[in-house]
C-alpha cells in the first residue's frame, strides 16, 4: 500500500518534514561508502534548517503533556488494555524528559562548530565541497567507516531527543484517525468537513493504483483530484472511478 500524507497547518507541515529528514538521515548513516556519509551529513544541516523554530521544542512538550494527560484519563476504561497503555505513557515520559533536558537552541552546538560550519558553508554551494575547497573533510572522509559514523552520531546527539519526540507525537496523531473505504467518483472526491479541525489527512492506495491523489484542505472542505502519470508526460486527470482508504486525523 502506498500512503499519501497531506498536513493542514504549519506546525504538522514542518514535523513531517523534519521526519522525512530523519528517515534520510538514517539511511545513509547505515551505509558504508565516505560519499553516502557525505549525504547523513548534509542532511544535518538541513535538518537544523528546517528545525530552526524557536517554540519547536515547547510546542513538542506541550503537545507531549497534552498527550499524557488524555491516555491518563482512559486507564479506568475496561476497553483499554492497561499494559499497553501504561507502556505508552511511560515511552511520552522518557521522550519529554529527555528533550527536556536539551538545553539552547536547536542544533547550537553544531553552530558553535567552526569547522562543521565550514563544511555546511561549502556544500551549499553546488560542486563547493570538491578536494581543492575543503581539504581537511576530504581527510575526514578517508577516515574508516566505524570513525566515520562515530563522528556523525555524535554530532548528532545533541538534537536526537527532538528526534525522538516526533516521532512519537507523529505516531500518535496517525493512531488518532479512524480509516474508511471511499470511492472517488471520475476521480474526484469532496467531503465537507463542517469546520472541525483535523491536522492530518492519509489516503492509502493499492501499490499497484494507476492513480496519484492531489489533496487540498482547510477546516471546511477535504478535495482529492486523483491524477496519472505517463512517461514524461505531465500528470492528467484519472477519470476513473477511485477506491481508496481515508483517514482523517487529530489529536
Amino acid at each position: 500500500m502506498i500512503v499519501y500524507e497531506y498536513p493542514f497547518n504549519e506546525r504538522i507541515r514542518t514535523l513531517l518534514r523534519l521526519e522525512d529528514l530523519y528517515e534520510k538521515f538514517r539511511f545513509f548513516l547505515r551505509q558504508s561508502h565516505h560519499l553516502q556519509h557525505q549525504i547523513a551529513l548534509s542532511t544535518i544541516f538541513e535538518m537544523l534548517e528546517v528545525a530552526g523554530r524557536a517554540d519547536l521544542k515547547s510546542d513538542l512538550l506541550q503537545e507531549l503533556e497534552r498527550q499524557k494527560s488524555t491516555l491518563v484519563s482512559f486507564r479506568n476504561n475496561p476497553n483499554v488494555q492497561s499494559e499497553m497503555l501504561d507502556n505508552v505513557i511511560e515511552e511520552v515520559d522518557q521522550v519529554s524528559s529527555a528533550l527536556m533536558a536539551c538545553t539552547g537552541k536547536t542544533g547550537q552546538h553544531i553552530r558553535e562548530n567552526e569547522w562543521l560550519m565550514s563544511i555546511r558553508g561549502r556544500t551549499i554551494i553546488p560542486g563547493g565541497a570538491c578536494e581543492f575547497d575543503l581539504p581537511s573533510y576530504h581527510a575526514w572522509q578517508h577516515k574508516t567507516q566505524e570513525q566515520r559514523v562515530r563522528d556523525i552520531e555524535q554530532w548528532f546527539a545533541p538534537v536526537a531527543p527532538l528526534f525522538a519526540a516526533i516521532q512519537v507525537v507523529l505516531r500518535l496523531l496517525r493512531e488518532s484517525g479512524t480509516t474508511t473505504r471511499m470511492i472517488a467518483q471520475a476521480g474526484s472526491y469532496q467531503q465537507m468537513l463542517q469546520g472541525k479541525v483535523y491536522q492530518l489527512v492519509r489516503v492509502t492506495l493499492a501499490e499497484d493504483a494507476l492513480a496519484i491523489p492531489e489533496i487540498a484542505a482547510n477546516k471546511y472542505m477535504l478535495w482529492i483530484r486523483f491524477m496519472c502519470q505517463d512517461g514524461d508526460e505531465k500528470p492528467r486527470m484519472f477519470e476513473s472511478d477511485t477506491a481508496f482508504d481515508l483517514t482523517l486525523c487529530n489529536f
